[in-house]
């Protein structure tokens, strides 16, 4: 039974800070499918199209028919635990750190035997469930929980090295101004957090609420370096989730504008601020993700959908969104030395001031915020928040020349 995860104690600033170090990293091409499929929550193996027979670990080619069409299909999550072992003195650095770990043999009911981490309630010839989770280095690694709940199951060690749960973690908030950061703060504190909300020009009034009463409130101006650097210099040792809630939307394409005042004004806000927040930041995060159970953990961006496919209706806004989509890619492999995951979360139109026009559906900001914390408490990397950014995705992988066409109509 996993005992309740406990406050951590108040670090003593003479002793050292663990060096983050990385489980093996090395997968191959067909290995790399299954980490597209922890980084979106599914479970997912190949899947013979002759035999229909689910396949583990990645191969080539089918081990029973020999077939070269093996596709990534979502599989049936349960098994049962076959054996279990728990490794003391690991030859790897990093899981020697973390000794002693625990793994062992799964039978998957759709056929393969897998090896995987144990959550510590799964028990010898017990059902368990199994998922995909991105470790540490950011690949897929097979991980069985047991397959009903159980008390305090959250709390796991092994567990919470595959996620970024944000219990007991310090957390910004860029941007308590907009109605998204105020509901994304409010759950973080019902999560456990706790969090520090960023304020620009904290002398404007603003309608807060409750939201953020339980929040310590800090001044911070994403577009303005000074801004972000002083207070990196407060509080950016002690950042251990950061959700970059920043966003600057205007309707607008691009030859209907007249000057470049208002996509100056875009580009500030998000692509700008980013940059700021990534360089104040993110070395001290990188550098603190081995810090014990309340280590540096992940970097949470909120997109439009849009970003990945450019909507004529809000046309620089979207490729302003799109120029950070990159980024997050670069800010995603930079961070990944120090294991901080960066989770990037698309949403379709807001129901907010800005999409007034904009019929349904749209997403209220609190379902924003639940992906938000939920993204975190599962370790997943890519998520779609809503109906419309749910339809892009899937028409993306069909045909994006027709979503092209239907979004610049």
């Amino acid at each position: 039974m996993v005992e309740p995860l406990q406050q951590p104690e108040r670090r003593n600033p003479l002793r050292r800070t663990r060096q983050p170090s990385l489980p093996p990293v090395g997968r191959s091409r067909a290995g790399m499918l299954l980490t597209r499929a922890a980084a979106e929550g599914r479970f997912a193996l190949q899947r013979c199209d002759e035999c229909g027979a689910f396949c583990y670990p990645a191969h080539d080619v089918c081990p029973g028919c020999l077939s070269t069409d093996l596709k990534l299909t979502d599989a049936p999550d349960g098994g049962t635990l076959v054996s279990e072992t728990v490794v003391r003195v690991p030859a790897d650095v990093y899981f020697r750190e973390r000794a002693p770990w625990r793994i062992g043999m799964v039978k998957l009911d759709c056929g393969p035997t897998v090896i995987a981490h144990l959550h510590a309630d799964c028990g010898e010839a017990e059902p368990v469930r199994m998922s995909l989770q991105l470790d540490k280095a950011g690949q897929a690694a097979a991980f069985a929980r047991p397959a009903g709940d159980t008390a305090n199951a959250a709390d796991d060690r092994q567990w919470r090295e595959m996620t970024a749960s944000p219990k007991f973690r310090r957390v910004l908030v860029t941007n308590g101004r907009s109605a998204v950061g105020q509901a994304t703060a409010a759950a973080l504190v019902a999560a456990g957090a706790k969090v520090h909300v960023g304020i620009a020009e904290p002398w404007k009034p603003f309608e807060a609420g409750k939201a953020l009463e339980a929040c310590t409130v800090v001044p911070l101006d994403v577009t303005d370096e000074r801004s972000v650097r002083d207070l990196a210099a407060d509080i950016g040792g002690k950042v251990d989730i950061l959700i970059n809630t920043g966003e600057h939307t205007r309707p607008g394409g691009l030859i209907g504008r007249h000057g470049t005042a208002t996509i100056m004004d875009e580009l500030s806000q998000t692509y700008l601020g980013f940059v700021h927040l990534a360089q104040a930041f993110g070395p001290a995060m990188r550098a603190r993700g081995a810090d014990g159970i309340d280590s540096a953990a992940a970097w949470v961006n909120v997109f439009s959908v849009y970003a990945l496919a450019n909507w004529a209706a809000y046309g620089t806004t979207s490729a302003a969104e799109a120029a950070c989509v990159s980024l997050s890619h670069c800010l995603r492999g930079e961070l990944r030395a120090g294991g901080v995951r960066v989770v990037n979360l698309f949403t379709g139109p807001l129901d907010t001031e800005w999409f007034q026009t904009v019929p349904p559906p749209k997403v209220a900001p609190k379902a924003v915020a639940k992906a938000i914390v939920s993204a975190l408490e599962s370790g997943v990397e890519e998520v779609f928040v809503g109906d419309v950014a749910e339809d892009v995705r899937q028409r993306l992988e069909a045909n994006p020349k027709a979503l092209e066409r239907d979004l610049g109509a």
